[in-house]
């Protein structure tokens, strides 16, 4: 499972300031934004909402059920960011909420001139590495996990919403354009990287990332990857970084680790074991890495995740 990343949370409104304990509104107007933050204090069912605009909606605190493009219904947590096309209404249910437990998540809406603004100044001035391959939102790729990027960008974007100081749109106009940029990477992770067995024909990055996932436990050499991929090594960095918002050494780190986690849920391999055979060479190494990016040690890892499946 993909490490999400769950955004600073807002504080809620006192109880005697509650409009409704239903989806209560608070209200932040940007010029090219509209920033809502919805808190609901008690359970809840089939309750509507619809924007005239793109939305990106962000958990904070609690848990929906959410229904959308008519059949489509999923369990919406803290750490996960839902992005909803203008005109499209939600169903919510609130199983869970209470005064106790309240739900919160914020509710972006974008001006569509500054997203149409902001895709076309990528596709012109940034274009993508394929030729048929073009910037957008895609909304097959609506209900995504919050890479560390998105969550600082709307963290940043909520708190400049909501101070009082002079350079407030200036600021607002440059973290929502980064947010925008960060939404698309992170799906084209998801469409190319994690679903990378749909574009082997006719995506040079989805074959370099079915040929790393192959050889984890290989040495995987950039020049080789560049090759494989048909460029000189220089734009194959400036290309994978511009696409999906991490540059190959990443990538592959990730995917490593991805693999050790799945050996550390085996008590009967020895740590050691788990490190080289994930590709690292270097147990100091691994351990540092897997603390950077996963917070803790591999061995507390396997701990937590024994007990969680025992």
């Amino acid at each position: 499972m993909e490490t999400s990343h769950k955004l600073h949370p807002i504080g809620l409104s006192p109880l005697t300031e509650l409009q409704t304990l239903v989806e209560h509104r608070s209200v932040y107007t940007l010029n090219q934004c509209e920033l809502n933050v919805f808190e609901t204090h008690q359970q809840s069912k089939n309750v509507r909402l619809c924007f005239n605009d793109l939305v990106l909606t962000t958990m904070l605190r609690g848990k929906k059920v959410m229904h959308l493009f008519g059949s489509e219904h999923f369990d919406y947590l803290p750490g996960e960011s839902v992005i909803v096309p203008e005109k499209e209404e939600m169903i919510i249910d609130f199983p869970d909420a209470s005064q106790q437990n309240p739900t919160q998540c914020i509710a972006l809406a974008v001006n569509g001139e500054v997203l149409k603004e902001t895709i076309g100044l990528l596709n012109e001035k940034f274009p993508k590495a394929e030729d048929n391959d073009m910037w957008r939102i895609d909304m097959s790729a609506f209900h995504l996990q919050n890479t560390f990027e998105i969550t600082n960008a709307v963290d940043r974007l909520v708190h400049v919403s909501r101070e009082n100081i002079g350079a407030k749109e200036v600021l607002a106009s440059f973290t929502l354009k980064e947010l925008l940029i960060r939404l698309m990477q992170t799906q084209a992770r998801h469409l190319i990287l994690d679903n990378y067995k749909k574009y082997l024909n006719n995506h040079r990055f989805a074959y370099i990332a079915a040929y790393i996932r192959e050889n984890l436990a290989e040495n995987l050499n950039i020049d080789r990857l560049s090759d494989l991929a048909c460029m000189s090594k220089p734009n194959f960095f400036r290309y994978f970084k511009r696409e999906f918002g991490l540059t190959p050494v990443e990538f592959i780190i990730q995917e490593r680790l991805k693999l050790a986690k799945k050996l550390l849920a085996d008590p009967l391999v020895p740590i050691t074991e788990v490190c080289f055979r994930s590709g690292f060479n270097n147990t100091n190494y691994f351990f540092k890495l897997f603390r950077k990016y996963e917070g803790t040690t591999p061995k507390a890892f396997r701990e937590t995740t024994i007990y969680h499946l025992g």
